[in-house]
């Protein structure tokens, strides 16, 4: 897909500073059991050696997949220290919470027709310059979402950096930038609402209360995935109650609401919109766990399939009429089973996490970590 520039908009105006709250998400096995291919673990040797980007390779560009590529073991990286950014949830803050690894800090992907620049905050923040940025969708886009704000609050005074939060939107300012970089909660993207029975029921064609918070914004990056897998009692749609659906069908009608919504109402000439697939899950019974994996795996000759899910996504957003650019992260983080928290989550979470066993977590992401790359992939769109 084509993209477009972000024009310089009006002023953003400050908002209360309040403290964030942890959304919480409790992941289906479901989502990718049908994504792990046969594979072999890196050598050390190989893990150790100095990468140097080939003379042939290009900065990232339109044409570049970024999809294709390898992990590459990298002694510089992680980008921020998670002793120092504030804005880390506890239960992703895999040191604090007793991993006495480290390594699954330093891998960064490395795309095989081109490299993908390292993460300059400043600079950043110079292409943000009186913009905002929201990251919508569940909460493995919050955490992508600590990621970025970790990335780039280092390079800001304590006193020029403030985060706030409304209802399901919680925002870091830059000041100085009059910029922002903010979250929405919105896990299906259309709206879920409760019954006379307390219970939750999706509206495959309802989505207004969700994007009312996405108007009069600059760069809008969504996902929306592993909450399709839920098992839902039933959805509404057209005011009709729809029992039995398949969940691929249901994610198919649900992003059709999404890209009509953007369709309508979103103009390409001063608005970016990017769609981040779905991440990895490493759960299921079939002792591919995440517990005490070290190092990313490689495909021995194997091309994945594309789950359902990405090949839903990839049709309904090549039937839209506004240039939506497809960021696919799907095949990269499958390979990143040591990025999981495992056992080391927070507290809160020790109770079971559905993710394999009394407080395992193959779903979500370690930070520092692997959602720092799809950042850096983020920023390699904006050069």
């Amino acid at each position: 897909m084509a993209r477009q520039a972000i024009p310089k908009l009006l002023h953003l105006p400050l908002l209360t500073l309040l403290i964030i709250t942890d959304v919480c998400w409790d992941p289906s096995p479901a989502a990718t059991a049908d994504m792990e291919p046969p594979v072999k673990r890196l050598g050390r040797a190989e893990r150790d050696k100095t990468e140097v980007f080939s003379s042939r390779l290009q900065p990232h560009s339109r044409d570049c997949d970024m999809s294709v590529g390898e992990w590459a073991y990298d002694r510089s990286y992680p980008l921020y220290d998670d002793r120092s950014c504030p804005f880390l949830s506890h239960q992703l803050n895999c040191q604090r919470n007793g991993r006495p690894d480290s390594d699954y800090e330093r891998w960064r992907w490395k795309p095989h027709w081109c490299f993908i620049p390292r993460f300059n905050g400043l600079d950043f923040l110079g292409r943000m310059r009186r913009k905002r940025m929201m990251l919508v969708g569940d909460s493995i886009m919050r955490a992508q979402w600590e990621s970025l704000v970790c990335m780039v609050e280092s390079v800001i005074p304590a006193d020029r950096k403030l985060v706030s939060s409304y209802g399901p939107r919680v925002a870091f300012h830059a000041p100085d930038f009059e910029a922002s970089i903010e979250f929405v909660w919105a896990p299906l993207l259309v709206e879920v609402r409760e019954d006379g029975g307390g219970r939750r029921v999706p509206h495959l064609d309802s989505i207004e209360e969700n994007a009312k918070h996405w108007r009069g914004v600059d760069l809008l990056l969504f996902d929306s995935a592993h909450w399709w897998t839920h098992s839902w009692d039933f959805y509404m749609e057209e005011g009709r109650v729809l029992k039995n659906v398949n969940p691929i069908i249901a994610y198919e009608k649900g992003l059709t609401t999404w890209a009509k919504w953007v369709d309508t109402n979103l103009d390409p000439h001063k608005i970016r919109v990017i769609f981040r697939s779905a991440s990895a899950s490493h759960n299921g019974d079939n002792g591919r766990q995440c517990y005490r994996a070290r190092e990313p795996l490689v495909y021995t000759g194997y091309s994945p399939r594309a789950p359902g899910q990405l090949a839903v996504l990839q049709e309904v957003v090549k039937k839209m009429s506004f240039p939506v650019y497809l960021l696919d992260i799907t095949k990269m983080s499958a390979l990143r089973r040591d990025g999981h928290p495992s056992v080391y989550v927070g507290a809160s979470e020790a109770h079971g996490s559905g993710s394999g066993g009394p407080g395992w977590d193959c779903s979500h992401w370690c930070l520092p970590g692997v959602p720092d790359s799809w950042n850096e992939m983020l920023y390699a769109l904006l050069l």
